[in-house]
């Protein structure tokens, strides 16, 4: 292991450590798939009541998805910003009851990328906040746009330009935006300068409601986990006001992509089109674009998951021309910097690796070398040979157990598509029960060694394919899914509850 590493790992019983060395259960469901007749979940008052029911069933850890603000797509890991927050989880409901909405005002949601102007939703609020905020409300929408403003001003501006240029990629703005000419920059914030400050306001009306929301989970002993893509998208903020970061050409046009090669999710493997990094500038600026974007999380979350780790390692660069990712080929990230450098700036991150896919002994050193805990899904676990990773009887304690996460089937789902002889091998492990699926993997997974066990909602509810999350390597029909609390008999409670207190979770 590199010095610069082990001069990094020194302290293991630190807050980091303690937080994911304890046995605890969690429950995986975003914030959009939360109930709502009138539209897509939010962080209203159902969010707080799922809270209570993570609290009365003794679950002690909620993941989501990334909570970004996404493209038309809807997928939360192809983002405009990799800070900003998405408007359409902000509750009007929570703003009506302040008085800074007027009740009248039907929406449920503000829409995203809307004309900011004074007649919008958000332009609404935020004229019924300058009317009626109490000066200390006041002063904290100010507090927080000095405290943000090394990301905030450049989103702002973009995410202004972006609807003045009918959601136009930012390298089909004129050029001398494009290009991020000073005065045409200047000239662009006077002339949008009430759009900038209602974007702002949104973003402040969403980490608010956010921070609330946390410390509502955390004082009932509810942990928030996070999740991060490793990488943005190209059409965003991040790659628009700071192309140095990224592998991009003297025209802003990327010449290599990133995805992962063929595996299980698919047999041409992802493209998923963003831009790489330029490892050698961000070395040179001693990290310091990933230390802002782990502070911005570190400040939302209790635990953070770092989507596709090994690109710390290796990451799969595409040519940008390839219309799939299977003529890519693996290019090496200076992982053990960057994670030390991140250590030397917070501490022992609670941080967790994905560690699926076509996994490496360097990738493993990696994760192991600063004391990460890597995922087990039981879903890939049942083949014929007794020595695959994500048996139980393979795991060890400091490991993150699923059924399955947002990019499977639901367990239900998955057990029904095996054939009879694949259902006897999942059978012949766990032993024939009188419990069925998804029951039977859900207390697999609580009773494994692994100090973090965490099941999707869609199992909690024994719900099959139909209402599964998202379909890798497809564009319709995903990141739509919403639950109901018709779906959740007292039954299924009371079951939960059980398996939680058998297995000491």
């Amino acid at each position: 292991m590199a010095q610069c590493a082990k001069a990094q790992i020194k302290h293991m019983e630190n807050k980091a450590d303690n937080l994911l060395a304890q046995r605890r259960a969690g429950v995986l469901l975003h914030i959009t798939s939360l109930p709502n007749e009138r539209g897509t979940g939010n962080m209203g008052q159902e969010a707080y009541n799922f809270i209570n029911f993570l609290h009365d069933t003794g679950v002690k850890v909620w993941q989501t998805l990334p909570l970004g603000m996404p493209h038309g797509d809807g997928s939360p890991y192809q983002c405009l910003s990799a800070h900003a927050g998405n408007p359409a989880l902000i509750s009007l409901d929570v703003l009506r009851n302040k008085g800074w909405l007027q009740q009248t005002e039907q929406a449920d949601t503000c829409e995203q990328e809307a004309a900011y102007t004074e007649n919008s939703c958000m332009g609404k609020t935020l004229t019924g906040f300058t009317n009626l905020a109490s000066p200390e409300e006041k002063k904290e929408f100010v507090t927080f746009c000095a405290e943000k403003a090394s990301w905030l001003d450049d989103f702002a501006l973009f995410l202004a330009l972006r609807s003045e240029y009918s959601s136009q990629c930012w390298n089909q703005w004129p050029s001398v935006l494009k290009e991020r000419n000073i005065k045409a920059l200047k000239a662009a914030r006077q002339r949008l300068a009430g759009v900038i400050t209602t974007i702002k306001f949104e973003q402040f009306v969403f980490y608010s409601q956010w921070m609330s929301l946390k410390k509502y989970a955390n004082d009932r002993g509810v942990l928030l986990f996070g999740d991060i893509p490793i990488f943005v998208s190209y059409d965003s903020s991040d790659v628009w006001a700071n192309r140095k970061v990224f592998k991009l050409d003297k025209k802003g046009d990327m010449s290599v992509v990133a995805g992962v090669p063929p595996d299980y999710f698919s047999e041409t493997g992802q493209r998923w089109g963003n831009p790489h990094y330029d490892w050698a500038f961000l070395t040179k600026s001693k990290f310091s674009w990933w230390k802002e974007r782990i502070r911005s999380q570190l400040e939302m979350f209790d635990i953070l998951r770092i989507d596709h780790f090994r690109g710390f390692e290796a990451a799969w660069e595409i040519p940008a021309s390839e219309d799939t990712a299977i003529n890519g080929k693996w290019v090496k990230a200076p992982g053990m910097k960057l994670l030390a450098a991140l250590q030397n700036e917070f501490g022992d991150i609670p941080l967790i690796a994905e560690d699926l896919g076509i996994i490496t002994a360097e990738v493993d050193e990696l994760r192991t070398s600063f004391n990460l805990p890597g995922m087990k899904i039981l879903q890939f676990a049942f083949g014929d040979d007794a020595s695959n990773p994500y048996l139980p009887h393979n795991y060890e304690k400091n490991t993150v157990a699923y059924t399955g996460t947002h990019d499977n089937d639901t367990s239900l789902g998955w057990f029904n598509c095996l054939n009879d002889h694949e259902k006897s091998r999942v059978y012949n492990y766990l032993g024939c029960s009188k419990v069925g699926m998804p029951d039977l993997l859900m207390g697999t997974a609580f009773s494994s060694v692994a100090n973090l066990a965490i099941v999707p909602m869609q199992d909690i509810l024994g719900l099959g394919s139909a209402d599964r999350m998202n379909t890798p390597g497809t564009v319709e029909g995903n990141w739509k899914w919403r639950f109901g609390w018709d779906q959740l008999s007292q039954d299924k409670v009371d079951r939960l509850k059980h398996m939680l207190s058998m297995f000491a979770r």
